[in-house]
């Protein structure tokens, strides 16, 4: 298996989420011995943001950061768990919502492919950015 970034890398859909941890200077953490859970929005996710969101997200790297940083849980997260919690804390320090009511949904966006797994943790797809308050 790889890690979470190389799993990411080798899905090809996460072009945007790669280059934006490598602005914030996350790779290295996201690459260490974890384990970690990332609610990874897609290239479309990122797509549905307003236009000139990412670029200005990548110029803004204390902000890129906290978003970033938002979408993960410390700690190998599998989708059975995941569907048993209401929140979870995220390593930004906010927590998160958690509805498995009608599939699952992580504040508003849905999981749409659950349990990637990788050598240090679990990759959930998301199908919205999430945003910190």
């Amino acid at each position: 298996m790889a890690d979470i970034i190389d799993t990411a890398v080798k899905a090809g859909s996460f072009d945007t989420l790669v280059a934006a941890v490598k602005a914030a200077g996350l790779v290295d953490t996201l690459k260490g011995k974890g384990p970690f859970t990332l609610f990874a929005p897609n290239d479309q996710a990122f797509a549905k943001l307003p236009e000139g969101t990412v670029d200005a997200l990548l110029k803004d790297i204390p902000k890129l950061k906290k978003i970033l940083t938002y979408h993960v849980v410390s700690g190998k997260v599998m989708s059975a768990d995941v569907v048993k919690l209401k929140s979870a804390k995220t390593v930004e320090g906010e927590d998160v919502k958690i509805d498995a009511s009608h599939g699952v949904m992580i504040n508003n966006a849905t999981v749409t492919s659950p349990d990637v797994a990788a050598d240090n943790g679990v990759i959930h797809v998301i199908d919205t950015v999430l945003m910190p308050k």
